[in-house]
């Protein structure tokens, strides 16, 4: 959960920094930034030497009919818009309807009454995104883009803490304020002041987190990362985008299937940088030199982007991007759209909705009024809820879009290969292991397991994954968060959970990852990294507010299995299979230990975009991460620029190194062969861990 305490603070946050009224476009638009692009004249304002425009539409609104549909561009013009206010935020899972919990169930009810979300008009509901094709006009981007619905958390939690954080971000005034819609698929620009628009800079393209339940393009500023691109002399053009999240933009199931409408997130954030490839000439970018970078769900889409259509990037014969980031996040192998634990998703949405027993159910919930649908979707268990990272709502293979599962693809090289960087926190399952106390013997994890994430896998497989991560003591002197002997096992199996979880999810995935693209493209760099600079936060390792954790028993064991099992040891994974698949395809890699000594977290999963975006900390860590992204965003080499100040990033095929990401000095090479009989039986055995 507290890897979305960012998100929620940053609703907070909005709320303390906005009035309810907005102000005139006139009185806005004083000394703000026009752009005239072919379709519309954007206003944008100025404000600490960055020009940003906020919300600027891709797609037409996917309300109605269109709903639950592939997005649709516009081709209007849309005359004159205002870009001076945020941008809106897709509709979000906030909580479960199957909760138990009465105090989120009622924030929840409260947060979906009529007057705090715009309703749904048209038929674009559950559709892919229609292209905007009319004119805008002059449009006003002076502010932040309003987010698309969100699944903050699931109703189906249980615990008081948490549910309230999340009841907090459905409260009527805060969705006012972030302006929470269904009409949220928009563009987010910032640029240097003063820049012309034949400046040809190289432009980075950000693509948020948050389970693929949560997120907009306006919770991460990107003004501290232009101006340190200034400070280099390497400036860039920041553009974010919004995409349709939880059951909006991720539904399941053979009808959605059917309807060609599987992965509409993924087609949202693809028609995105589509605009981004037609319109950022004209705000001084040059559409050759795209970086596409996310975090966490976001980095696990930004390897979806690079599979989509089995690897085939282009747009009106050119490549829509040549670099990629990907912090806390690779590939995900998963089942199809219509495998069994998708279609449950999907009958449980139709259920809950009433629309069961309808000859076309998806019509009806296309046609649903909007606070309906928005309950219905989030009835399936969210991520802050005991089923954790066995997500209800993600990318899954559909024969088109994603033609097959990402692992495959990754294996036959059917994706874009283009240098990328990727990387983790040390502690990744940290966070996904707090949900779970009563998961205290081997037979009860593996239970859990099967159960809830790999139903394809054996129980004696599962045995043997976790049996790999030792027993008793020695499971947590090796669990997560890592390197922190017998503390933090707050509760019975907590270090040796958190260590799977992150390891099959990211980190040792990350590993495979690396493999076999290097296999695939081997000329193609990557640069691969551990942050560790939260090293020695108790329960958590690189993590902050572990406070709040104290009260979660045998967390220690269950955070280093779901660390490992979504994040880490996948990471290594996907390496050693993109790395099979595109050997010459450059790619570095790396492990963050930061927050080493943070209690409960350590250097927990998005601890990273903390120090990325905001530099918390004026530290080492962040002015050392932000110069090697921006000289790879300039020169697609981290190193370059780099060499007087920074140490030397090897690609990780080149003996297979990560960098350390240290809070307050330089943290040397890390070899990337920690945990090496968990990461061999994961590569061994990728297709019983399909999600």
């Amino acid at each position: 959960m507290l890897f979305k305490l960012p998100i929620l603070l940053g609703l907070l946050g909005t709320v303390a920094a906005q009035s309810d009224a907005t102000p005139a476009l006139d009185e806005r638009a004083a000394g703000t930034a026009t752009v005239v692009l072919p379709l519309a004249t954007v206003l944008g304002n100025v404000m600490n030497k960055v020009e940003s425009f906020g919300g600027i539409p891709f797609a037409e609104p996917p309300v109605g009919r269109l709903r639950l549909k592939p997005p649709q561009r516009i081709a209007r013009n849309l005359g004159t818009f205002d870009a001076t206010g945020p941008a809106a935020a897709c509709p979000q899972m906030v909580s479960s309807s199957e909760s138990d919990n009465f105090l989120f169930d009622v924030l929840g009810e409260i947060a979906n009454l009529p007057f705090v979300q715009k309703p749904p008009v048209g038929r674009l509901r559950l559709k892919p995104p229609q292209r905007i094709a009319r004119n805008l006009g002059t449009f006003d981007a002076t502010g932040p883009a309003a987010a698309c619905p969100q699944m903050v958390s699931s109703s189906e939690s249980e615990n008081f803490l948490f549910n309230l954080l999340g009841d907090i971000a459905n409260l009527p005034f805060v969705q006012k304020v972030t302006g929470q819609t269904e009409d949220c698929l928009s563009i987010t620009v910032a640029r240097p002041e003063g820049t012309k628009a034949d400046a040809k800079l190289p432009v980075l393209y950000w693509i948020f987190g948050g389970g693929f339940e949560l997120g907009w393009s306006s919770m991460h500023d990107g003004t501290g990362l232009i101006k340190h691109g200034v400070d280099l002399k390497k400036p860039f053009i920041f553009v974010a985008v919004n995409y349709r999240v939880a059951g909006f933009g991720f539904m399941p199931g053979k009808e959605i299937l059917a309807d060609g409408s599987s992965n509409l997130g993924l087609l949202d954030q693809r028609m995105g940088i589509e605009w981004v490839a037609d319109n950022i000439a004209s705000f001084g970018g040059d559409p050759s030199k795209v970086t596409i970078w996310g975090e966490s769900a976001g980095a696990i889409s930004v390897f979806d982007q690079m599979a989509l259509y089995d690897g085939d990037n282009t747009y009106k014969g050119k490549p829509l991007f040549r670099g990629a980031i990907m912090n806390s996040g690779s590939m995900v192998p998963a089942d199809p759209v219509d495998c069994p634990k998708g279609q449950a998703v999907y009958d449980l949405v139709v259920k809950e909705a009433g629309c069961a027993g309808q000859a076309d159910t998806l019509n009806c919930l296309r046609d649903l009024p909007y606070q309906t649908f928005l309950k219905a979707v989030t009835a399936p268990p969210g991520i802050l809820s005991y089923n954790s990272v066995a997500l209800s709502y993600l990318p899954r293979p559909d024969g088109k879009v994603l033609t097959q599962s990402p692992d495959v693809l990754a294996a036959t090289g059917k994706y874009a290969a283009v240098p990328m960087i990727i990387g983790n926190q040390e502690d990744e399952g940290t966070l996904f292991g707090l949900f779970q106390p009563n998961l205290t013997t081997t037979d009860r994890f593996v239970d859990y397991l099967q159960q809830l994430f790999f139903n394809s896998a054996t129980k004696a497989q599962l045995t043997t994954l976790v049996n790999t991560y030792d027993n008793g003591v020695a499971a947590v002197l090796a669990g997560s968060p890592h390197r922190t002997a017998l503390l933090n096992e707050i509760f019975p199996g907590f270090k040796r959970r958190a260590a799977v979880l992150g390891d099959l999810v990211f980190t040792l995935t990350r590993r495979a990852f690396l493999s076999l693209t290097k296999a695939a493209h081997p000329d193609v760099p990557a640069w691969s990294y551990l942050a560790t600079y939260n090293y020695g936060t108790p329960i958590l390792g690189t993590f902050h507010g572990s406070d709040l954790l104290q009260i979660f028993p045998g967390f220690k064991r269950r955070a280093a299995v779901l660390g490992d099992l979504v994040f880490t040891l996948t990471r290594r994974a996907f390496l050693s299979l993109t790395k099979a698949a595109h050997p010459d395809v450059p790619a570095w890699s790396y492990l963050a230990t930061y927050n080493y000594g943070t209690p409960i977290l350590g250097t927990f999963h998005g601890s990273d975009i903390l120090q990325v975006f905001y530099g918390v900390l004026p530290n080492y860590a962040s002015r050392q991460i932000r110069t090697y992204y921006t000289n790879f965003v300039h020169d697609l080499d981290p190193n370059v620029g780099a060499a007087a100040q920074y140490p030397s990033w090897p690609r990780w095929d080149q003996g297979k190194k990560l960098i350390n990401f240290l809070a307050n000095r330089a943290g040397g090479l890390l070899d990337d062969n920690f945990r090496s009989d968990s990461y061999d039986f994961i590569a061994s055995n990728v297709g019983a861990f399909y999600i």
